[in-house]
């Protein structure tokens, strides 16, 4: 459900564009609002996922995103469809970590059930990209834009009634209090940071507004970091990061997020205002790499794990999604869904599925058990940070290309090619951090035979 109100929208933007009047270098706010909520907000979903136990507050998320699918499904201008996304962004920052936290619960003492219990947990997040996909196709197309947001609430008040029965309760295990000003001043500081580099392109990189913003982002996370270390009870202990393996797995995550996200929306916006596909067939044209994707996280990484280890299958998928990421960005604007589309996204899926998988277990394993919380809000704030940074980051490239010429389908392919270059440099980046950071575990010692005294 997380992942599904990421990719539900991808096909509506259209028509939210022409409804509520969003301008096409401002459309990526829909998704960003969202996100920078998202990212901003899972330390503290993590933190107090540890501190008040995590079905209770699993629970607390699910009340607040019905409240906001409802404001974004009948916001009627720009500015309440963005609160409306913002607070389904930080109602899922607790719905995320406090779900994987009762996941480590069941299965934390057990490697070879953990690892495939994270396999059906990654597996979920291309299903609800998938489902995203194919409901906000059919939901655009034949209702209207609005329901992409209005299906969450009987989904909600599902989870709400089957909750109590079927997930684990869990006490609180964290001590201290609750971070607040941590909280706000990393919110703070990544959606100035991203609202920076989203505007440049339009009122200029040089301008004394993107240097004001990019100061005050800078601003606030300095203060960030300065009360994480001074804090009895931080919101992050700084000091977690030093955990063998944590803080590279973190980085492949966040680079991950910033390649794919940005490849999956201008995908989205490629089929649509270059190809022509209306939304039904749009969404219908991305069930295949989705579906990859899940096979891919079910059957495929867990097997390559087992036999090469993770660094080398974060390594080797980070690699195939920038091979698929450069193919696509051979796209033309004359282009087709089987020779410009097809081959290349299926490339990109088959790194996708095998990269993150490896790369979430890393993170969350290297933690301590009463910061199972934490842990899981960082890894799930890496991915989400670096969707954000990384869709601002190709929507500036994007632009200055060309990809704000509506109605020019050549413009708009120059723009959205240099997009998907740019998330393959990124991937490739990944790969290197990977191969450079990650450390390969040493093998448990074999145990010296007992000799019996003759």
């Amino acid at each position: 459900m997380v992942i599904m109100d990421t990719s539900i929208i991808g096909v509506a933007l259209p028509r939210m564009q022409e409804d509520l009047g969003f301008s096409q270098e401002n459309l990526s706010w829909v998704f960003n609002a969202y996100v920078i909520a998202l990212g901003g907000l899972l330390l503290l979903g993590g933190r107090l996922a540890d501190l008040f136990g995590a079905r209770r507050i699993f629970t607390l998320g699910w009340v607040l995103l019905a409240g906001g699918s409802l404001m974004a499904g009948l916001a009627d201008s720009v500015g309440l469809e963005l609160a409306g996304r913002a607070l389904q962004g930080g109602s899922s920052a607790l719905i995320a970590p406090s779900a994987l936290s009762m996941l480590m619960m069941l299965f934390g003492t057990q490697p070879r059930e953990l690892t495939k219990a994270l396999a059906l947990y990654g597996a979920a997040a291309p299903a609800g990209g998938t489902a995203g996909v194919f409901l906000g196709g059919v939901i655009t197309e034949y209702l209207s834009w609005p329901w992409v947001f209005y299906i969450n609430i009987p989904i909600a008040v599902v989870i709400l009634a089957v909750t109590p029965s079927l997930m684990p309760a869990g006490g609180a295990r964290g001590r201290g209090g609750i971070d607040v000003l941590g909280a706000l001043t990393v919110t703070g500081g990544l959606a100035a940071a991203v609202y920076a580099v989203v505007q440049a392109p339009e009122v200029g990189w040089g301008a004394a507004r993107t240097w004001l913003v990019l100061l005050a982002a800078a601003a606030l996370l300095t203060i960030f970091l300065v009360t994480q270390a001074r804090r009895r009870a931080p919101l992050v202990r700084l000091s977690i990061f030093s955990t063998p393996n944590l803080a590279a797995a973190n980085l492949a995550q966040l680079l991950l997020g910033a390649a794919w996200i940005p490849m999956w929306f201008y995908l989205n916006l490629y089929l649509q205002q270059v190809l022509g596909y209306t939304a039904f067939p749009s969404g219908a044209a991305l069930l295949p790499m989705t579906v990859l994707i899940m096979i891919g996280m079910i059957v495929l990484a867990p097997r390559a794990i087992a036999r090469f280890g993770p660094k080398a299958v974060i390594v080797a998928g980070l690699l195939v999604l920038a091979l698929g990421m450069v193919w696509l960005s051979a796209v033309r604007s004359s282009g087709s869904f089987l020779v410009d589309v097809l081959p290349a996204s299926l490339v990109a899926a088959l790194g996708m599925s095998l990269a993150f998988i490896p790369s979430l277990g890393t993170a969350i394993s290297s933690a301590r058990p009463e910061e199972g919380g934490l842990a899981s809000g960082i890894v799930n704030t890496s991915y989400q940070v670096g969707s954000a940074l990384g869709l601002a980051i190709m929507t500036a490239v994007a632009t200055a290309m060309g990809a704000d010429k509506l109605g020019n389908p050549a413009a708009l392919t120059d723009g959205f090619s240099a997009a998907f270059l740019g998330a393959g440099a990124i991937a490739l980046l990944g790969a290197l951090a990977a191969a450079v950071f990650l450390r390969t575990p040493a093998p448990d010692p074999v145990p010296e035979p007992v000799k019996e005294d003759a």
